[in-house]
C-alpha cells in the first residue's frame, strides 16, 4: 500500500471509528457505569445513530477542505454565521454548552476570541470531540494539527476547552503516522502545557492504568474516575475529563478499534464523546479493516438534526475529501 492510500485508509478509519463511537455511547451518555452495566452489561452494539459529535466533526473538516492550513478564527465565525446560525430555527437541537454559548455570542455580533470568552464553558469538551479532522489532515505533526484545532477553539472554548482539542488532534495526528499507542497518547502531551489540568488527567489514568493489566480488572472503573471525574459538577462535557478517559480507553484496548470504544463507552459521563475519541484515535492507527464490520455496516448520512449544513454526508466520503488534500 502507498503512502498516499494508507493516509487514506486512516482517515477513514479515523472518522469512522468516531462516528461508531459516538453512535455506541449515545445511549450511554450521563449514566453512571454501575447503570451501564445494569441496563447492558457492556455495550457492544449500535442501535441508533450518532449525535453532534459526528455533525460537528464532519463540519469541521468542511473548514479544512476549502481553507487547509491558511485556517484563521475568522474563518471559522464567518462558517458559523453563513452557514449554522441562519439555519437554527429556535434552539439548536442536541448542541452542547460552549455551541449553544458561540452561537449567542456571534448573534450579538462579537468576534473571536471573544465569542469563546464570553460563555460560561470554555472549557467544554465540544471543540475535542471534533478535533480529529486536524489530526487527519496533518499526519506525523500533532504541532500543526494543534495549532489548526484550536482556530476552531477560539470561536468556541477557551483555556481547557481548548487544550482538550490540541491534545485530540495532536494524539490523532501521531496516529496517522502509525505511532505506537504509548507514543500517541505522549504526542497529545506534546501539545499542551505539563502543568495544565488536561495534562495531569492524562497522566494520572496513565498511573492508573499502569497497575491494571486488563479492562476487566476490578475497581479500574472507580479509580479512574476517582482520578479525573468532578464529581460535584452537575454536568459531563468537561475536557479535560472526557480527553483523559478517551486516551485511557485507547490505551486499555492497545490501539484496537472495537476494545477501546467499549471499554470507553462503558465509563459513562459523557459517554457519546469519549467513546467518539477513543474511537477516532484507534480508527487512525487501524483503518477503515480495524473498524468492526458490523458497526460500519450502522454508520450511513448524517441527518443534520444538529447541523442542517452536513445533512446527507457520509464520514468516509469526508474522509476521502480530506486525504485529497493531504
Amino acid at each position: 500500500m502507498t503512502l498516499r492510500d494508507t493516509r487514506h485508509d486512516r482517515a477513514r478509519g479515523c472518522l469512522l471509528g468516531l462516528a461508531a463511537g459516538d453512535a455506541l455511547g449515545a445511549p450511554a451518555e450521563n449514566l453512571s457505569p454501575a447503570e451501564i452495566r445494569r441496563r447492558w452489561g457492556r455495550l457492544t452494539e449500535i442501535e441508533g445513530g450518532g449525535t453532534d459529535d459526528t455533525e460537528y466533526a464532519i463540519f469541521a473538516a468542511s473548514l479544512l477542505v476549502r481553507h487547509g492550513h491558511a485556517l484563521t478564527s475568522s474563518d471559522v465565525a464567518a462558517a458559523y454565521r453563513r452557514e449554522i446560525i441562519p439555519l437554527v430555527d429556535g434552539p439548536m437541537r442536541g448542541a452542547g454548552f460552549s455551541e449553544l454559548g458561540t452561537v449567542e455570542a456571534l448573534r450579538r455580533g462579537l468576534e473571536p476570541p471573544l465569542t469563546g470568552l464570553a460563555h460560561a464553558h470554555g472549557w467544554s469538551d465540544g471543540l475535542a470531540m471534533r478535533a480529529a479532522p486536524y489530526g487527519i489532515f496533518c499526519p506525523g505533526d500533532p504541532s500543526e494539527a494543534a495549532r489548526l484545532v484550536e482556530q476552531d477553539g477560539l470561536v468556541s472554548g477557551s483555556g481547557e476547552g481548548i487544550l482538550g482539542g490540541r491534545a485530540v488532534a495532536g494524539a490523532v495526528a501521531a496516529a496517522m503516522d502509525g505511532a505506537p499507542p504509548r507514543e500517541v497518547v505522549l504526542a497529545a502531551l506534546s501539545v499542551i502545557p505539563a502543568d495544565s489540568w488536561t495534562a495531569r488527567n492524562v497522566v494520572r489514568v496513565c498511573e492508573v492504568l499502569a497497575g491494571s493489566p486488563r479492562p476487566d480488572e476490578p475497581g479500574l472503573v472507580e479509580a479512574l474516575h476517582e482520578a479525573v471525574v468532578v464529581r460535584h459538577y452537575p454536568w459531563t462535557d468537561v475536557a479535560p475529563e472526557a480527553v483523559a478517559l478517551a486516551l485511557a480507553a485507547f490505551l486499555m484496548g492497545d490501539g484496537d478499534v472495537e476494545a477501546a470504544v467499549t471499554f470507553g463507552v462503558s465509563l459513562g459521563r459523557d459517554a457519546d464523546t469519549i467513546g467518539a475519541i477513543a474511537g477516532a484515535v484507534a480508527g487512525a492507527r487501524q483503518g477503515e479493516r480495524g473498524v468492526p464490520e458490523r458497526w460500519s455496516a450502522r454508520i450511513g448520512p448524517v441527518t443534520g438534526k444538529c447541523l442542517p449544513v452536513v445533512a446527507g454526508k457520509h464520514v468516509l466520503d469526508v474522509a476521502d475529501e480530506l486525504a485529497e488534500g493531504l
